[in-house]
């Protein structure tokens, strides 16, 4: 029952043949039908220029007032929701350790309620 079941000889493929068979009578249709000559050349493209050099960027006071204030207020409120999180963080397990010790005190002594 569990031993494999090998085809007879007569039955089974030999390596020399594949069970694929090769496709035969295939013709692929063009992608347009503009009827391009393939004795044409293309067509010369233009070389481009050199790109204009860019001047580099130039702060002025007021942007440079104005990038300072932007970054000191997202260090403000970034600082803000760290110490919130922190905070919230801090008073989870304070609460939690007291539930703890209650419920340590109540379980340990049943009888001195």
């Amino acid at each position: 029952m569990f031993t494999p079941k090998i085809p007879p000889p007569d039955t089974a493929p030999t390596p020399a043949t594949s069970l694929v068979q090769p496709l035969t009578g295939i013709t692929h249709t063009p992608a347009c039908t503009c009827h391009h000559t393939s004795n044409v050349a293309p067509a010369q493209t233009p070389v481009p220029a050199a790109p204009v050099a860019r001047p580099a960027v130039q702060l002025t006071p007021g942007s440079l007032l104005v990038a300072a204030a932007g970054g000191t207020a997202m260090v403000l409120i970034i600082g803000t929701v760290l110490v919130s999180m922190l905070l919230a963080t801090a008073i989870t397990a304070a609460s939690v350790a007291l539930c703890a010790v209650v419920l340590r005190s109540l379980l340990n002594r049943p009888n001195n309620r």
